[in-house]
């Protein structure tokens, strides 16, 4: 009977000291959210619960060191936040300005009353290291290139040989349109599945915007999806300038009725796509979209086909757009790529549907919107051109 116990406790008890024992570090990020004029988020997760900040410095050409920077802690409502997913905004940037950026993160070992017991900090390497930067967007600017991918569910290979095509250089955002993965079961999903490979390639840098699918509404962790992906109105559907360009990103739920079985009880996406419709309806009223050259819809299910969710985004969705003068939807969800002109009595705009082994390359500038389509190879299978709006 002892040595039954003893082995119990060896059993369950080692693997729980192991996780107590691990140095406490940065295990995921940074990465870069809601970037605007004047503002960003920078989201990054530690192994144990912490409180985190990031110092700041203009990308002036002087050492990180050389002086004491601005610092700005993950806050909510005037508390520093205690947790391991840790999302500092910044605010009161400059507008088309460049800026250095080291996060850091000091381990809470615990919190009784008035009484805070601190543990070590963690911080990205800043000494003989080139510290990662963003650059605010310029309201003035008369051009932009962004890309989109979706529908990777999971498959890291086909995510880096499709972002391997863009020119980091030049491309100002990219776009998740949703289903980059299977199901939502937990944290570590998120970063094994796609978002690693998002931030050692270009997220760390370059702001990523997503476009929720229905597959990252599914699951245990589901709830948690806002955490790591939030957005400047809080919301996971809103608005996004950039130089010519006005983004209308829409979450278009599931594709199934909710009470489908599928679902087990979970869903209520009828009254939240009502709720968003009348979002939508002052959204577009609203200068960056009126006042854009171009105005393109991003929205994961497209208006046809025939299913629930697909019907749903037709009825309550394109009419508003339609009234608003949308240009082109930017769609992902079937898996393979389709063009649908305007139809009369449907979306007044061409839908463009991007598969699950393809990107979408775009350029904009005061002339054109010049939407590209590329495989896996590079070849370009399909393209739209959009001209400014009167």
């Amino acid at each position: 009977m002892k040595n039954s116990l003893l082995f119990l406790c060896v059993f369950v008890c080692a693997p729980l000291l192991a996780v107590c024992q691990e140095a406490f570090k940065i295990t995921h990020g940074p990465y870069l959210q809601a970037l605007g004029e004047t503002g960003v988020n920078i989201v990054f997760t530690t192994n144990k619960k912490a409180m985190a900040w990031v110092e700041l410095a203009p990308a002036d050409g002087s050492h990180f060191y050389a002086q004491e920077r601005q610092k700005i802690f993950a806050s909510e409502h005037g508390n520093k936040t205690e947790t391991t997913v840790h999302n500092v905004r910044i605010e009161g940037l400059k507008p088309a300005t460049k800026y250095r950026y080291r996060i850091y993160a000091q381990e809470v070992l615990s919190h009784e009353s008035y009484i805070v017991k601190y543990g070590n900090i963690a911080a990205s390497a800043a000494y003989r290291a080139e510290l990662p930067t963003f650059t605010t967007s310029d309201p003035k600017a008369t051009s932009t290139q962004f890309a989109i991918v979706n529908d990777i569910h999971q498959q890291n290979d086909v995510l880096k040989k499709l972002l391997g095509q863009v020119d980091w250089q030049a491309n100002k955002l990219v776009f998740f349109n949703g289903d980059m993965q299977n199901n939502s079961r937990n944290e570590a999903q998120i970063f094994s599945s796609y978002m690693d490979t998002a931030i050692s390639i270009f997220a760390s840098q370059v702001p990523m915007y997503y476009a929720r699918g229905n597959h990252e509404s599914r699951g245990e962790f589901a709830n948690e999806f806002p955490r790591y992906f939030p957005t400047a109105n809080g919301k996971l559907y809103y608005l996004l300038r950039s130089g010519p360009v006005c983004f209308v990103v829409l979450d278009t739920g599931e594709d199934k009725p909710d009470s489908d079985i599928e679902y087990s009880g979970t869903a209520d996406y009828d009254a939240y796509r009502t709720q968003q419709a009348e979002w939508l309806k002052e959204a577009l009223k609203q200068p960056e979209y009126t006042t854009a050259p171009y105005k393109v819809v991003v929205a994961h299910i497209p208006p046809f086909g025939g299913w629930h969710g697909e019907m749903e985004v037709a009825q309550k969705f394109v009419p508003i757009l339609n009234a608003a003068g949308a240009q082109i939807m930017l769609s992902g969800h079937l898996h393979r790529n389709v063009k649908r002109a305007p139809e009369a009595n449907a979306w007044q705009f061409p839908v463009l549907v991007n598969s699950n082994t393809s990107i979408i390359r775009a350029r904009a500038d005061e002339k054109q919107l010049q939407i590209e389509v590329y495989d896996l190879e590079g070849k370009k299978i399909d393209a739209v051109t959009i001209q400014p709006s009167k």
